[in-house]
């Protein structure tokens, strides 16, 4: 049972130390490891939104993504903080962005399944990149000859776009904004695929494609 007497105030400094200091989101199990009393998880989430609201207005945030809980820059201010890394942002070939937009609106979906939308084969190097860079898994196979592999999104891609569930998802128009800004600056291998078209320069509808790949 919990304890009655706990000290919040204590436990929001721990909490707030913990979260500060981690490289990644936290869980709420992980979070609660953190005390020797047990801590319910209401009472946890009840400090938790204590510990946002005291943050609120200030330069850093904390936020709930997929894995858990973390604190980070405002989007406003991340411009400044790009000053002392001036890398270039990612940039991701069409082909990449319309298969992860087919995977994160239409998912579970087989490889079959985005060369059925797209039209094209899809390079095996966008697959094997999407998932080093950690945004796609296995996450089944389907029951037909073959048991081709279902790919679906991951929590790591949700925490990247900053949402905790695939119900937060952007709209389409956002996404790929979004995606060339999250996470690491290193750029994913340009697509290898004769069929698909190289880099542009930014058209005033950008992910026209994008959003007819996932819409399809």
């Amino acid at each position: 049972m919990e304890n009655t007497t706990i000290d919040v105030g204590h436990v929001k400094k721990v909490l707030e130390v913990a979260l500060l200091t981690s490289q990644e989101p936290l869980a709420p199990a992980e979070l609660k490891k953190l005390f020797d009393e047990e801590l319910s998880g209401d009472t946890l989430r009840r400090v938790l939104e204590e510990l946002r609201a005291d943050w609120e207005g200030r330069s850093v945030e904390l936020t709930q993504v997929a894995s858990g809980w973390r604190f980070r820059a405002r989007p406003e201010f991340q411009r400044y903080l790009d000053r002392l890394n001036p890398v270039r942002p990612p940039r991701y070939s069409r082909a990449v962005m319309e298969t992860l937009a087919i995977i994160a609106y239409r998912q579970p979906v087989t490889r079959g399944d985005i060369e059925d939308i797209r039209g094209v084969t899809v390079s095996t190097n966008i697959i094997r990149a999407l998932e080093e860079r950690g945004w796609i898994d296995v996450v089944g196979h389907r029951e037909v000859p073959g048991r081709p592999a279902l790919y679906a999104t991951t929590k790591s891609f949700l925490d990247d776009l900053n949402v905790r569930s695939l119900d937060e998802l952007p709209p389409l128009d956002d996404l790929g904004a979004l995606v060339e800004t999250a996470g690491e600056p290193a750029a994913l291998p340009v697509s290898q695929e004769s069929q698909a078209e190289p880099e542009a320069a930014p058209q005033p509808e950008p992910y026209e494609d994008m959003r007819r790949a996932a819409a399809a």
